[in-house]
Formats: C-alpha cells, structure tokens, sequence
C-alpha cells in the first residue's frame, strides 16, 4: 500500500534515493509540513520504468506542440493581452477540474505517492493572475470554451471512473510547467510588458519548490515506484497523448480568436524574433539563437558564441539558465 512520506520516513526516502541514483546529495524540501529529502544524483532508469515509458511515447505529441503557432508565435513574444488573459482563465478551468479530482483520489494508491498539493498546486495562483487583469469580479467575466471543455470533462471522467489515469494528466501539466514555465513567464513579462514583482505571473510561481530539477526527479522517481503492469503503464502513455490532443485543442482555439482580436499595438509589446536578429548580424543581442545554431552544427555560430561568452562573463550564466529552460520547453510543452 502506498502513502505519503511523513518526517518520520525521511531515513527510509534516503535509502530508497540511494537504490535509484549514485552519490546522492540530500535536498531538503517541504511538503505540507513534512520533510521530503531529494536526491540531485543521477538516476539510474530502465525503459520499462513509467517517466521512460511516457518520455519515449509521447515524442510526436512533443513535436506536435512544438511546431503549433500558438506556441511559435508565443515564444517569439507574438502574443497580446486579451489573448493570454483568455489562455489564463483556460487554464483555470482546466486545472481546477484536475485539483479536484486529485483531492477527491488523494488516497488512491496511484495517487497518494505523487500528492503535492503545497507545491504543485495551480488553482489559486491561477485566480490571483484572473483577478489581476479582470479585476474582482473576474469570476463573472470568464466562462469555460467550447475548445476547452472537452478537456475538462476528461479530467472529471476519469477523476470517476478511472482515476489511475489522473498520473497522466498530472504529469503532463506539472512537469511541463516546471520544465518550460520560466522561459514563458519571461516572454510574456516583456511582451506584456508586465511588473518585474510578478503580478499577471503568479501561474509561473513554484514558491513551495526551492529546486526543480531536484522535485522533479522526486517525481519521477515516485511514478517509477507505482506498482503496476505493463498494460496500466501503457494506457497512462495513451492518456498523456490524449492530454496533449486537448491542449493542442485550447492552442487552436486561441489561435483563431487571436484572428480577430485587434492587435493592440503589438509593436511596442513583441519582442524581438531569431530570424530578425540573425538578419542584423548582431548575435549578441539573442544568445539563445546562436546557441541553437550551434547544436545544430553551424561552426561559425558556435564561433560567436564562444566569443561572445569570453567578452560578456556575466551572460554565461544567464545563457546557461535560457538553454536549460527552453530545452525542457521543447521537451514537452506549452500551455
């Protein structure tokens, strides 16, 4: 029977760290009050191991998302007030069905070992940034979208009926906003030209998380220890892709009112594009473009990146944060 950690178990959490990962190096993390120790080894995987099993199998729904132009448009800054605060109430609904029924199956032995509420949790943060740009009365000016709600009662479907599936969609949410969340908060800060303190931004927020990478290998190791078979381990594979179907449903959506949306002086509220900056010749205003370059085999842009990190120090550690964030991006997301 699985359940949650308490302080007591942290001995027990070490030593199952230490079965799954070489030298490990304890991170001390709350949950809900309880002492939750992180191993930031190196895990030691296996293909049949679930988070392997969803990597490998969700591959083309990656790609999919990736090539969507919601999510190119997003990234290049492309994106307008009215839109993102459309996109911010789909996502309310969305993860206020997905809390739900996580709360109702807490218990659940599929469930309880990957509960954290305190800090996965998105609902509230969520309707702190729907009160920021609706005002107080935000919950009478949003309604659920016909692009939306067949992905919400999914979410409450298999919450009923088969909640097993519910580490699916967990998953692919929570683990898609830790690894790409930040690359987007920024965007949409400067596009939207939004308050440094993070107001409009909360969604991005992990505050109950001190290191990612530590909590999502936590993660992973927990699904990795649920005890179930092939067939189940499969039907989780399918239910991510299905997830992935319906935020590419919601990117359409969007898409298309975007269409029709006046453009609100997109000029002074876009960033800028790669292929503007290539253009220019003036590779030092857009790291990360030269860095792309560069893995893709480009000599001459792995050149200016050398020399760019010799003459500017300071941005070696702010092109290293840009990579890491965008290649979990690419690794799963948007939404």
């Amino acid at each position: 029977m699985f359940r949650i950690y308490k302080g007591e178990d942290s001995e027990k959490i070490r030593k199952m760290n230490n079965n799954i990962t070489s030298e490990p190096k304890p991170n001390g993390m709350k949950k809900g009050g309880a002492r939750i120790i992180v191993d930031s080894g190196d895990e030691v995987l296996s293909p049949t191991d679930l988070s392997e099993m969803l990597a490998e199998g969700t591959k083309e729904a990656h790609d999919r998302a990736e090539n969507c132009q919601f999510v190119k448009d997003f990234l290049r800054g492309r994106i307008i007030r009215e839109l993102f605060k459309k996109g911010t109430a789909a996502l309310y609904f969305v993860y206020s069905a997905m809390e739900e029924e996580i709360e109702k199956n807490k218990d659940h032995p599929y469930i309880a070992p990957i509960y954290f509420p305190t800090e996965l949790h998105r609902q509230e943060a969520l309707a702190q940034d729907l009160e920021y740009f609706y005002g107080e009365d935000w919950e009478s000016q949003i309604s659920l979208s016909a692009g939306t709600k067949p992905y919400v009662d999914r979410i409450h479907e298999v919450g009923e009926k088969d909640p097993v599936l519910l580490v699916a969609h967990s998953y692919t949410r929570y683990m898609g906003d830790l690894s790409g969340g930040q690359i987007l908060k920024k965007v949409a800060q400067r596009a939207l030209k939004l308050p440094t303190t993070g107001e409009g931004l909360n969604f991005y927020q992990f505050e109950g998380i001190t290191s990612q990478r530590g909590f999502k290998q936590l993660y992973r190791s927990r699904m990795n220890e649920l005890e179930m078979d092939m067939e189940t381990k499969q039907r989780i594979v399918d239910e991510s892709n299905r997830a992935f179907a319906f935020n590419m449903m919601v990117f359409s959506e969007l898409e298309e009112i975007g269409k029709s949306v006046k453009e609100e002086g997109q000029e002074g509220h876009f960033g800028h594009g790669h292929g503007e900056i290539f253009q220019e010749d003036d590779i030092n205003k857009c790291p990360y473009y030269a860095t792309k370059m560069a893995i893709s085999g480009n000599p001459s842009y792995a050149l200016q990146l050398a020399k760019m990190f010799v003459g500017h120090l300071p941005c070696q550690v702010a092109l290293a944060a840009w990579v890491a964030l965008f290649t979990g991006f690419t690794a799963w997301y948007l939404l």
